[in-house]
């Protein structure tokens, strides 16, 4: 398994402001852009081609990673006109594969951290002579999940979107967002129209006899589709929770890109990044949280579990627990900002505009 489809077109509506000015795949997780540590994994399993089917903000990955040498891979581009989900997307980058019909193609969601060991799926794949396979994860709660049951030698046997009833869940076993196609399977997908691989496609191949099969593989897994869950993945690389050959630096309680300036008084833990040019005034405590390029925290700001965009600036005193500052947000001194709160971009509070707790 020499190749890979990586798919990257989703607008990412839940980040935003996030993804206001840049597709998900592109927000620095530990200091680099996330799709460098997917690309970086997927490198280290031996992929040595990889089409990014792109939709979304599509001008802006190929500026980055260029034709992928610098990772060590051969990257090319695929932009889709009209959004095609997820086998949509699929087929419509088949053309630039290089596969035999019975080769398997290694195909991954651009928004989920994982552990997954790549090597066995593959392997997994061909020892059981399956048609597709799936890395499967278990979760506590698998009603936000599509649930997939298999039977004792780990072969599908249904897909169940989102079930609500206590009835309804089946197996604790979801669909991780990686799999390995049998080449000729991808040509099978309708070409030119949107088609779900999770609603359509695999059901179809259930319906019609194909062999699908799941590997369970419980390492870290996490989908990265909230702000509150992609801060918390950079900070698990950072931490060496999350692996990644990709982290810019050794993994401890914090990462510090080389022209960012911080005050020697002031404290990072907990997996905190602070990127290129940013800067942190004295006395500033930040707890697993991502400063991002440019941005300013002035002197004395508490900041946990938060994202602060590209160029934004934190006041003097402000506290800001669980939310986003969008690029280019002003938020002024002695604020205080909790869970769940999105600043959106170039927006501006004043100074002790907004407050959860008492002033005294």
């Amino acid at each position: 398994m020499t190749e890979a489809i990586l798919l990257v077109g989703g607008k990412g509506t839940r980040l935003r402001p996030l993804t206001v000015n840049t597709p998900k795949p592109m927000v620095p997780a530990a200091g680099v852009p996330f799709l460098t540590h997917q690309l970086a994994r997927a490198r280290a399993a031996g992929v040595e081609h990889i089409v990014l089917a792109t939709s979304y903000l599509a001008e802006v990955f190929e500026p980055y990673f260029g034709d992928g040498s610098g990772l060590g891979l051969h990257i090319e581009y695929v932009t889709e006109e009209e959004p095609l989900g997820t086998g949509g997307a699929i087929r419509n980058v088949a053309a630039r594969l290089h596969s035999g019909p019975d080769e398997p193609v290694l195909i991954f969601n651009g928004d989920i951290l994982t552990g997954l060991d790549i090597r066995a799926l593959v392997a997994t794949h061909e020892t059981t002579g399956a048609d597709v396979s799936l890395h499967l994860t278990r979760v506590e709660d698998p009603r936000a999940y599509g649930l997939v049951p298999t039977d004792a030698t780990g072969r599908v046997t249904a897909f169940l979107e989102k079930p609500q009833t206590p009835e309804e869940i089946v197996t604790d076993q979801i669909n991780a967002g990686a799999y390995v196609f049998r080449r000729s399977v991808i040509d099978t997908i309708p070409a030119g129209r949107p088609v779900s691989v999770e609603r359509e496609t695999f059901p179809d191949l259930l319906a019609t006899g194909a062999h699908l099969q799941g590997m369970v593989d419980s390492t870290y897994w996490l989908d990265l589709g909230t702000p509150q869950a992609f801060v918390r993945g950079s900070a698990d690389l950072v931490l060496g929770r999350a692996p990644s050959p990709a982290v810019p630096g050794r993994c401890g309680d914090r990462l510090v890109l080389p022209t960012a300036r911080v005050a020697p008084d002031a404290k990072l833990t907990g997996g905190t990044v602070v990127g290129d040019g940013a800067r942190i005034g004295e006395g500033a405590r930040i707890t697993g949280s991502t400063i991002l390029s440019g941005a300013v925290v002035e002197p004395g700001a508490v900041i946990t579990d938060s994202l602060i965009g590209t160029g934004a600036h934190i006041g003097e005193r402000t506290i800001l627990s669980g939310t986003v500052i969008g690029d280019g947000a002003v938020v002024g001194a002695d604020n205080e900002l909790r869970e769940g709160v999105r600043v959106w971009c170039e927006a501006e509070i004043p100074a002790g505009a907004l407050r959860f707790s008492s002033d005294q």
